[in-house]
């Protein structure tokens, strides 16, 4: 009786120091980080070389880590690429790779730097969690060796990957991850031979990590979240913005609203290649975000999360738009080129009123009304429903409010930066078939819209107050992974092969002309 009374007593008292060291809230911090690039060669350099450009990486990133503790920040996110840059080949990457075990070894690589041969950039990455008492979420390149005994063994003899990697606040390897979805020009790594699905539990809720191209996938993104359960998704990116729709800022910022979590992305900030754009993101609303073109600096974010984020009730997507009539509009629908992508657009040829444009499955229904209608601006509602081949192979179903670059229906689709029209309103739905929709609300100059915007449970994606500024773009991103293996039909592929060959003609047309 007294053994049982003891151990009781002991359950109580664990339950009770655990609630009292967990927090409700915790604050994130991400880098943007202006890398500082290797010479590029075909040659590889010496260990020596490639430690020397890590290093003046690592001292940037120390500065931005240091400030972050001083800030109170519970962890900082920095981005992929950031402490060795790109352009690399297979063979050239290699001296900036390092072998990094699994965390179930439980090291500290501050401590014991030499356990599991040279590794200098772990070490320091480790210190400075330490010393910092910050968890710190970085990305370096992983090297594996292997021999003719497994069939899949590269010739050279090695496995090199793209790594996430986790150091908590005491210098200690929690978290590895090596990146499923490479990019066209990853040539330099390998995936893994099946999906990593990577998480780690804190005192400020679960998380789960992926890197850059993952995000358009199923795995290991959508499973982190939905199986996982994890609370937040750190994001280290190299992110290049394309518009309208996926810029960096706008789509993960729509990630978190539409798969309800928090999420922590950390760009690369390099202008010349179109990459910016970093953030903290909450499920209902961004908490701090960036967007820099026009400088070279980099930038440090910190915001307060809920460690634990309130449940939000599950989306129908196709529950409000299933129920509206489509009007017939004569042949006043027109199409257009959104990246490769053939959309059926309609003009929206008044201040306000009720719209819907249809591809395929796809029914895209908004109802608006506009500030004022300038002579000068064309706004178009877009549709699209169809296998998206170009850098990469996945199925899209897209519902779009956009501004066209100028007066002339062709160019409804291209990328558009600047606007002038407010909306008084807007309500966006479409019949969706899938449960993964992705709202995204971008303004002129690629700013956000906090709090200006929500989604109901049926499906809708309405305003909240007149926009804050002029709209870019009011975008219902959906993916149905379940097609991405292949189109529907040969006609889909024989589109899509029309669509590059015209667009191909019309960059060397206007190259030489």
């Amino acid at each position: 009786m007294i053994m049982s009374q003891l151990l009781n007593y002991v359950a109580v008292l664990f339950f009770c120091v655990s609630r009292a060291s967990s927090l409700d809230t915790f604050i994130a911090a991400v880098y943007e980080h202006a890398v500082i690039l290797p010479n590029v060669t075909l040659v590889p350099v010496s260990p020596e070389e490639a430690l020397a450009v890590m290093n003046r990486n690592l001292d940037l990133l120390e500065g931005a880590v240091t400030s972050a503790s001083k800030q109170g920040a519970h962890i900082i996110v920095t981005p992929e690429d950031g402490i060795y840059g790109f352009n690399f080949t297979r063979e050239s990457i290699y001296p900036y790779l390092e072998d990094i075990p699994d965390p179930q070894v439980n090291w500290i690589p501050c401590n014991n730097p030499d356990r599991f041969g040279h590794t200098p950039v772990q070490q320091r990455l480790s210190c400075l969690a330490k010393d910092n008492s910050i968890y710190i979420v970085a990305n370096i390149g992983d090297k594996k060796s292997c021999n003719a005994s497994d069939p899949q063994c590269p010739p050279d003899g090695r496995y090199q990957y793209n790594t996430d990697v986790v150091f908590d606040s005491k210098g200690k390897l929690v978290a590895r991850y090596h990146k499923q979805n490479l990019f066209l020009n990853e040539d330099q790594f390998n995936a893994p031979k099946e999906p990593e699905v990577v998480t780690f539990n804190t005192t400020f809720g679960k998380f789960g990590i992926f890197t850059c191209f993952d995000i358009l996938f199923h795995d290991p993104a959508v499973t982190l979240v939905r199986d996982s359960r994890v609370d937040t998704i750190l994001f280290p990116t190299a992110w290049m913005n394309v518009l309208p729709h996926l810029s960096a800022i706008e789509f993960h910022s729509a990630w978190a609203m539409g798969m309800r979590v928090n999420f922590l992305a950390s760009n690369l900030h390099y202008p010349l290649k179109k990459m910016t754009g970093s953030g903290i993101y909450a499920p209902d609303s961004p908490r701090a975000f960036h967007y820099d073109m026009k400088t070279e600096e980099g930038k440090l974010l910190l915001a307060q999360l809920d460690s634990h984020p309130h449940p939000t009730p599950v989306v129908n997507w196709t529950s409000y738009a299933s129920g509206v009539e489509a009007h017939s509009v004569g042949n006043q629908e027109f199409t257009g080129i959104i990246f490769f992508d053939e959309f059926t657009f309609l003009e929206l040829k008044e201040i306000g009123g009720n719209y819907t444009v249809c591809q395929r499955d796809l029914c895209c229904h908004l109802s608006y009304k506009m500030s004022e209608k300038r002579s000068d601006e064309v706004y178009a509602l877009g549709a699209f429903d169809g296998l998206h081949t170009v850098e990469g192979s996945y199925y899209l179903q897209i519902c779009t409010l956009l501004k066209c670059k100028t007066t002339d229906l062709h160019t409804c689709g291209d990328s558009v930066e600047t606007a002038s029209t407010r909306f008084e309103m807007f309500a966006l739905s479409g019949t969706f078939g899938t449960q993964y929709v992705f709202p995204e609300v971008l303004l002129s100059e690629i700013q956000l819209a906090p709090g200006e915007f929500q989604v109901s449970s049926d499906g809708r994606l309405f305003s909240l107050k007149p926009t804050s500024g002029p709209v870019l773009t009011v975008t219902l991103f959906g993916r149905l992974y379940e097609k991405d293996s292949a189109p529907n039909t040969l006609s889909d592929l024989t589109t899509q092969a029309l669509v590059m060959f015209i667009v191909i003609i019309l960059i060397v047309y206007s190259l030489y002309w």
